[in-house]
């Protein structure tokens, strides 16, 4: 899917999945979507090719994986780059590929900055620019 119908529309909310075992702090958020002002959920993954998924999809409720730990849904309110954007409109949407097509990085401009999703090590990175 490509993220370009983001342009234009208004992050409204932001949710996030995170993996929780024991005390452990998470260290990120394995899955993030994005709700924007036409009502529509785009999440943003990283796949098992360790590529960075993008595909509209509506959050799903937390579950528990018995000694593995639980992953926790929720909305953020600051624990994402994305939190500082809430509100704002989407003015530019960039990608970044690999030779054999598979994204792995995702550039959101806000009308204030820019946030970078990308694939670390099959991981899911954000960072505020």
């Amino acid at each position: 899917m490509r993220p370009d119908y983001l342009v234009g529309r208004r992050l409204e909310q932001v949710v996030a999945s995170w993996h929780l075992y024991d005390s452990e702090a998470p260290s990120g958020p394995l899955d993030v979507w994005l709700i924007d002002s036409e009502a529509v959920s785009t999440r943003i993954t990283t796949g098992s090719d360790w590529c960075l998924i993008v595909e509209a999809s509506a959050p799903f409720a937390g579950y528990d994986m018995a000694e593995s730990g639980r992953v926790e849904v929720a909305p953020v309110s600051d624990e994402s780059p994305f939190a500082d954007y809430l509100g704002e409109t989407v003015l530019a949407v960039g990608e970044e590929t690999i030779p054999d097509s598979r994204r792995i990085a995702l550039e959101i401009t806000f009308d204030s900055g820019c946030v970078r999703c990308e694939t670390w090590s099959g991981d899911l990175r954000l960072s505020s620019k």
